[in-house]
């Protein structure tokens, strides 16, 4: 009976991971309890190949202790030659009834949120990405100093499926 069990989950497993077959690259990395606002995430990314182009996006994942509707961010994309791109990107994290955005039963929401569309990897070389919190309070200056209800931090490549 338990080698049926292992089995099964076995099958499970793979199952659920072969169904993305979009995926390219997508780590996460642990906020412990706070995001604080200078640690920055990064990811070293090694694209596949350097003619077709993917889709980027950060992933999210947040709890009921986050506070606000939205979420801004900065996120760097480092090139093998030493140039970078820099941006703020704001989400919206609510519905205007309070409601989390996201998927998710639990008390976790999984927030998947675009970063840039169309993008060719042309040089060969390790990419790296680095995505920072940039919250403040409405009418302060300071940034938020810890930002509670962060759990996890991703960064996903996706292939451009064709839909015609």
């Amino acid at each position: 009976m338990q080698n049926k069990l292992g089995w099964f989950l076995v099958i499970l497993v793979i199952s659920f991971t072969s169904c993305d077959s979009n995926r390219i690259f997508d780590e996460y990395r642990s906020v412990p309890n706070q995001w604080h606002k200078d640690s920055v995430i990064e990811f070293t990314v090694t694209p596949p190949d350097s003619v077709k182009p993917y889709n980027l996006f950060v992933n999210l994942r947040n709890t009921s202790e986050y506070r606000y509707s939205n979420l801004f961010l900065i996120v760097e994309m480092n090139f093998p030659n030493g140039k970078s791109v820099k941006d703020t990107l704001e989400y919206a994290m609510t519905k205007p009834s309070g409601e989390f955005l996201g998927t998710g039963f639990s008390d976790v929401k999984e927030n998947k949120l675009w970063y840039k569309e169309s993008v060719v990897f042309a040089e060969a070389g390790d990419y790296k990405v680095n995505i920072q919190h940039a919250m403040r309070k409405n009418g302060e200056v300071n940034g938020v100093e810890n930002l509670e209800g962060v759990t996890d931090i991703g960064f996903r490549i996706e292939k451009i499926t064709d839909n015609n």
